[in-house]
This record gives C-alpha cells, sequence and structure tokens, in this order.
C-alpha cells in the first residue's frame, strides 16, 4: 500500500481493538536484511517486505509471540501468491515460528479473515478509499505550491486527523461513514487554501504498474516526486482500483461456473453495493477538486483492455495497466510510465503490448521503468522521457 494507506488501514485494525502499526520506514537495512534472506529469484517487493519484516523483528523489545504480520495473497501468474508462504518458511527456518502470518485471499474477495472480517473489512475498505483521496489531493496539488514543503504538510495534518478519526470513531457503519465524510470535507478545506499556481504548459503523467512498486516510494526511488521535480505532474493509479478488480472477477468466475444465481452469488452483489455506496458518499465532495481527472468504473477498464489483453484470457495487473493506460490517454495525460519489478511478468507482457497502445493512441509515449534495487541513472532517462511527452503534448495541442 501507500504510505497514507497503510497508516490509515492500521488505524482500521486500532479502531476494532488491535494493536496494529505499519512497518518501519524502508531503508538500507532493509536491502541488506532482504538480500540475506532471499535467493535472489524472487522479485523485488518480495525482498523489500521480507526486509522490513525481519527489520521490525530485530528492533530492541519486540517480542516476536506478539507480532502478527499481515501478508495478502492472490491466485493468478504472479508470483505475489507465494510471498505469504514464502515468509512463513523463511520465519520457521530463522526461529520465529510464534510470529503469526495473516493472509487473506483475493479469491474470496479476502473473506478468510475470519470473525476479524465482519467488523474490520468494511472499516479496512473504507480507509483504503479516504487514503486514495489524500493521495491524489496530495499528487493533484504538490506540483503547483507556490511555497515548497505546505501540501505535504497539509497531508500529514489530513492524514493524522484521518487515523484519528477511524481509530476513536464507533465502527458502526452510519457513524463512522458520516465522520470519515466530515474528516475528508475538513481535509479538502485545508488543501483549497494551499497558494498555488497552475502552469497550463505543464505535462501530466499517468502511472500504472505493479501495485507495490508504483505505491512504495523507497522501491521506486521515489520516481513521482522526480517527476514533479522536472515539472511534471503525475495521475497515479490507486489500491482502490485493485479490490473492485477482485470484485469483478468473483462476478465473473460465478458466471462462469453456472452460480450466478447462488446464495454466494447474493451476497457477492449485496456486498458490491455496500462498497459502491460507500465510495460514492466520501468522493461527492471531491466532485469539483478531481474534475477532470475522475477515476474510471472497473468495468471501463476492463473494456479499454479488451483489444489487447482481454479479462476473460488475461490476468491480474496486466490487464489493469493496459485498460488504464488507455483510459488515461483518452483523460488527456501527456504519457504513461509503467512502473514494475525486474522481471516481473506483469511489466513483461504489458511492455509487449504498449507498442501497439501507443500507435493507435496517436503515438503518446508509454515507457517501462523495472526496478530491483540497484542504482541506475533514473533522473537522466526521466529527463529524456518528458521531453518525449513534452512533444506529444505539444503536438496533440496544436490546431490541425
Amino acid at each position: 500500500m501507500a504510505y497514507g494507506s497503510a497508516r490509515a488501514f492500521a488505524a482500521g485494525f486500532r479502531a476494532i481493538g488491535i494493536d496494529a502499526e505499519t512497518t518501519p520506514p524502508s531503508d538500507h537495512r532493509t536491502q541488506e536484511l532482504g538480500s540475506r534472506y532471499t535467493s535472489g529469484d524472487e522479485c523485488y517487493p518480495a525482498k523489500v517486505t521480507v526486509g522490513d519484516f525481519m527489520k521490525l523483528l530485530e528492533r530492541p523489545g519486540t517480542d516476536p509471540s506478539r507480532v502478527a504480520f499481515f501478508m495478502p495473497t492472490a491466485d493468478g501468474p504472479c508470483r505475489f501468491g507465494q510471498y505469504s508462504s514464502y515468509l512463513r518458511r523463511i520465519l520457521d527456518v530463522n526461529g520465529y515460528a510464534q510470529v503469526e502470518v495473516l493472509s487473506p485471499s483475493s479469491d474470496n474477495a479476502y473473506e478468510s479473515l475470519g470473525e476479524l472480517a465482519k467488523p474490520f473489512v468494511r472499516t479496512g475498505w473504507r480507509a483504503l478509499i479516504c487514503g486514495d483521496i489524500l493521495q491524489k489531493l496530495l499528487l493533484l496539488h504538490r506540483p503547483h505550491e507556490l511555497r515548497k514543503g505546505v501540501t505535504e504538510a497539509v497531508y500529514e495534518e489530513c492524514l493524522e486527523d484521518l487515523c484519528r478519526t477511524i481509530e476513536q470513531t464507533p465502527t458502526r457503519p452510519a457513524p463512522q461513514l458520516r465522520a470519515l465524510r466530515e474528516c475528508l470535507v475538513r481535509c479538502r478545506d485545508r488543501f483549497r487554501l494551499i497558494a498555488k499556481h497552475h502552469d497550463p504548459a505543464k505535462p501530466r503523467i499517468g502511472i500504472v504498474g505493479e501495485i507495490f512498486c508504483r505505491l512504495n516510494t523507497f522501491s521506486n526511488d521515489d520516481l513521482v516526486r522526480r517527476l514533479e521535480e522536472y515539472g511534471a505532474e503525475a495521475w497515479l493509479s490507486d489500491i482502490g482500483e485493485w479490490i473492485w478488480y477482485t470484485d469483478a472477477e468473483r462476478f465473473r468466475k460465478l458466471k462462469l461456473t453456472g452460480r450466478r444465481l447462488s446464495a454466494e452469488a447474493l451476497g457477492a452483489w449485496v456486498r458490491h453495493r455496500v462498497q459502491k455506496h460507500d465510495e460514492h458518499v466520501l468522493f461527492e465532495p471531491f466532485r469539483r477538486d478531481f474534475a477532470g481527472c475522475e477515476e474510471p468504473d472497473i468495468h471501463e477498464i476492463l473494456e479499454c483492455a479488451r483489444p489487447y489483453l482481454p479479462c476473460e484470457g488475461a490476468y491480474g495487473e496486466m490487464v489493469l495497466n493496459v485498460g488504464k493506460a488507455v483510459y488515461l490517454a483518452h483523460k488527456g495525460v501527456d504519457g504513461i510510465i509503467d512502473i514494475s519489478p525486474f522481471t516481473c511478468m506483469n511489466g513483461i507482457v504489458c511492455e509487449a503490448v504498449y507498442p501497439r497502445v501507443s500507435r493507435d493512441l496517436g503515438g503518446i509515449p508509454i515507457r517501462n521503468f523495472y526496478f530491483d534495487g540497484t542504482q541506475s541513472d533514473l533522473d537522466r532517462d526521466l529527463g529524456v522521457y518528458l521531453e518525449l511527452a513534452r512533444s506529444y503534448r505539444r503536438k496533440r495541442c496544436s490546431p490541425q
């Protein structure tokens, strides 16, 4: 998850009486421990998450018997489906058998949280929506601020407000939703007070890619902030689209297996309607703020991907990335960047498809950036890429 989403998610656990915190910020020690406990064949997010978890266990005063790591899993081609099993093995082999691994799956929309599911799932969903909203506000305002650092300070203030609201408000659905909406309105008003100057020539770059790498700033060498330093604005795909995708996949599989009229399907439909209601209530105060950069419905993303990677034949982030790239191009972005771990199959498949996507969309520049923790001249590559984006923008905006 992104930094803000993770903090909000942890507050959701605390709201139901479970002591929860985010892992410490990733650093050189993260890479050192990640390299020690992995073989080198794993993708980069596995190394970072293992490193962060093991770093927490070596923190003075940590009692392993009171620690549980939250590591969801998923079906499909991505190696992410093996993360929780691999983490479990590392813990057992290195004397941490008493550490628990909480590992719900996207295959059943994370219902395997058991007795935690009822009080937590809706709170967790709302926390993720709010985290996505605050991140979107941050990225819309920070590139245009007149005083450097003001937007970041406002974001931190809003994040504190959000976490406090989640933690201190009763988890009963109606009072919680009302309190979260009021909190977001306060946050919206704080952001609106930031002094800004909008440069109409500033390019907007859409960011897609593997969820962890694109949202974890340590893993992608803070690529979004570097884009902003080069004079661009980023439209970053959020974590909410993955939740909607798992819902859509669940309905597709129910239909495929002849269970469309089952009790399971009815439960999934009710849950979907509830989630949609929550999303609408929490996003509605930002209709003016997000005008022109509205997030699409998941089915629109899947239809955008269909000519290249139909969801019935391809699976996971590759479908979302290609579909979102097409959607972002239609919304007027000046370029697309795909952030993926080195050797990531989703990134490799997308890279094979992007040339055709670019041709079909008038030559919009699409570039894959792969990360594995080694040094690269990212600034040089971003500078070259943004020249292509500005050239495309001039061509697109010039009168025919």
